[in-house]
């Protein structure tokens, strides 16, 4: 009897271990989505949600409703090449050591990479749009990255030429290729999406105003700010240029000032073509948003939306990016999670956000632990409305490529006192701004004799900052 009640107990439990251990197999990966949207050329106020009066950017503005929008976001060193190194690398340019010009990155600090640690973990990964960086033994490391790796092709970067003998715009090409990854992806495997726009950089080899040259725009926004005058620059009095170093006058941001904005017909039409590049993005990555939630992937995936760094837009005379200044840092940041509850979402956060807490953010949010050498921070606890304790309040801001007109520079970015050392100038030369008192930057109290007790504690802040960043 005993033996036939064992065997009953068997007939009846397998098959529900079975089912039970299927079910489990079966059921949907919870480790969410993350899309992660990058633009180049684009400083912190050029969106709708940000306040600007004319951009159109719909999509954006949705996702701040329904997201966080930093208002302080920075990038630790104002160009692409540098500034997309820390964004996968989590590291400062005095880290990583790379800008255009320099070595491939290191295989260790690739290693460690936010795409490298979640395709090891099960993430489908891939990457589409410009890449921007070399790595150490880039050929075998980009598989071990990306199950999907679409760089821009050479011939760009914004109208693409089809087979069929027409042309399309870039930004419109990539979201085309993110909606054929996302149409393969399901809710059994969790997936990260990096879409890296070329827009809304210059061509700058096509000096052409507008469309037909500097500023390629999709068709579809052709129509956008036709009869509207672009305002002048905020800082466009010719006395703030002026007041400059001769080695700030003859840089690279002068010389290209003149390639886009140093007439008023030119300002007028490159502005333009400028808005529509942006509104041109913001319209493809409403289209890879719709068919997300035609997937029922919508309700699972992080979306985060960042720039690579600021733009003087015409700003001090200058054009451009690479120097301490606010309009050359402040980047945009935006980051959706649909799973927070209602009253976290549809705020901003005026905590110091920089470039090199994505990745950090991006482990967090796959439940993965941030590697030591990573130099950021996540920032899923401000998203969360928690209480975190001794936030940075400054951070190293740096610019260190080879380049005659680019000049080279270290300092901090701190809650009221800017400093920079523009360190190869004989002598160097120093900046010191009290952004409370002057928040346009427009005063150097390097200058001036009575602030020669703060610039010594900045000077030795920023020595201190920079050796503890390189260890």
């Amino acid at each position: 009897m005993k033996i036939k009640a064992v065997i009953i107990l068997i007939l009846i439990v397998a098959p529900m271990l079975f089912i039970a251990s299927t079910k489990e197999k079966t059921q949907p990966n919870q480790r969410p989505n993350i899309l992660f949207f990058l633009v180049d050329d684009q400083r912190n106020d050029m969106l709708s949600c940000a306040g600007h009066s004319i951009i159109q950017t719909p999509t954006v503005d949705s996702l701040a409703e329904n997201g966080v929008r930093f208002t302080n976001a920075f990038v630790t060193t104002s160009i692409c090449a540098a500034s997309r190194a820390s964004i996968i690398t989590g590291l400062y340019e005095k880290k990583h050591e790379y800008t255009f010009g320099k070595d491939p990155i290191n295989s260790e600090y690739v290693h460690q990479s936010y795409p490298y640690l979640l395709k090891k973990s099960g993430y489908k990964t891939g990457f589409i749009g410009k890449f921007g960086i070399r790595l150490e033994k880039q050929d075998s490391m980009l598989p071990e990255m990306f199950d999907l790796y679409k760089p821009s092709p050479k011939s760009g970067p914004h109208f693409i030429d089809l087979p069929d003998g027409s042309k399309r715009h870039s930004a419109e090409i990539k979201g085309d290729q993110a909606i054929d990854f996302i149409n393969h992806q399901s809710v059994e495997q969790p997936f990260c999406l990096s879409i890296s726009f070329n827009a809304v950089h210059a061509v700058d080899g096509n000096k052409t105003p507008g469309n037909d040259g500097h500023y390629p725009y999709p068709k579809a926004v052709a129509h956008l700010y036709e009869d509207i005058e672009m305002p002048l620059p905020e800082l466009s009095d010719p006395e703030i240029f002026e007041n400059h170093p001769e080695f700030m006058k003859n840089s690279l941001s002068r010389e290209r000032y003149f390639w886009r904005w140093d007439t008023p017909e030119k300002y007028q039409t490159n502005m333009r073509a400028y808005y529509r590049m942006i509104s041109g993005y913001d319209q493809v990555m409403k289209r890879v948003l719709s068919v997300l939630k035609e997937k029922g992937l919508d309700q699972n995936t992080i979306i985060i939306f960042a720039a690579d760094n600021g733009y003087y837009m015409g700003n001090r005379g200058f054009a451009g990016k690479w120097s301490h200044y606010e309009e050359s840092l402040r980047i945009p940041l935006v980051i959706y999670d649909p799973r927070n509850p209602q009253d976290t979402r549809g705020k901003t956060n005026d905590q110091v956000a920089l470039n090199i807490d994505i990745p950090a953010s991006i482990m967090d949010y796959a439940g993965l632990s941030q590697p030591d050498l990573y130099q950021g921070a996540s920032l899923l606890p401000l998203l969360n409305n928690e209480k975190v304790e001794n936030w940075r309040t400054e951070f190293l801001c740096e610019h260190r490529m080879e380049h005659q007109q680019i000049p080279k520079y270290v300092g901090i970015r701190g809650e009221q006192y800017v400093y920079a050392n523009y360190y190869e100038q004989v002598p160097p030369y120093e900046y010191l701004h009290d952004l409370k008192a002057d928040p346009k930057q427009l005063e150097n109290l390097a200058l001036r004799k009575d602030y020669n007790t703060l610039l010594e504690k900045m000077r030795n802040k920023c020595d201190s900052l920079e050796l503890a960043v390189s260890k």
